[in-house]
């Protein structure tokens, strides 16, 4: 029998530990971005296609294609994004087709960068990125409100000082 918080059930399908997923304001940042991005390229096709030739129309489709498709991953990624704090590790999952299961442990942690730019900041979230001495064992946590995500860099940063003492 395992405990709430036993890391031996993290898994990377598993929902019997307490997941926390992240904002759903992180959903509509990167929805906005990525109209920014692709809006203007289907307005010029469908303005290309009125006022140069109806081949333009094709462009005008594909544009629409991948906007409908970025919007839909966009939805289904950050609903997949799931965290949790165990007693001497954070760790992250993320993806649905793609898994990934990120295990940070405290101790390895040298320090912890929280970033928001100013989209980011008028949804009232921010990014957490953890620091190792192992640029490949860090991770990212996207879409925290900002008053979670200066909490828990507090958190971690005291248990991490905590575990390298040897308390």
């Amino acid at each position: 029998m395992t405990t709430p918080l036993d890391p031996a059930a993290v898994t990377l399908r598993g929902d019997e530990l307490p997941w926390r997923p992240v904002s759903p304001a992180l959903r509509t940042v990167r929805l906005i971005t990525l109209f920014v991005w692709l809006v203007p390229f289907l307005v010029a096709f469908i303005v290309l296609a009125v006022l140069v030739s109806p081949w333009f129309w094709i462009g005008a489709a594909v544009a629409a294609v991948f906007l409908g498709w970025g919007a839909w991953l966009i939805v289904r990624q950050v609903s997949a994004i799931t965290w949790i704090e165990l007693p001497d590790e954070i760790v992250i999952r993320k993806g649905r087709l793609f898994r990934s299961l990120v295990s940070i442990p405290y101790g390895r942690l040298q320090y912890i960068d929280v970033e928001s730019g100013p989209l980011m900041r008028s949804r009232g979230i921010a990014s957490c990125e953890f620091h190792t001495a192992s640029p490949e064992s860090g991770g990212t946590l996207p879409g925290l409100p900002v008053d979670e995500a200066e909490a828990l860099r507090g958190r971690l940063a005291a248990r991490g000082e905590a575990q390298r003492a040897g308390l």
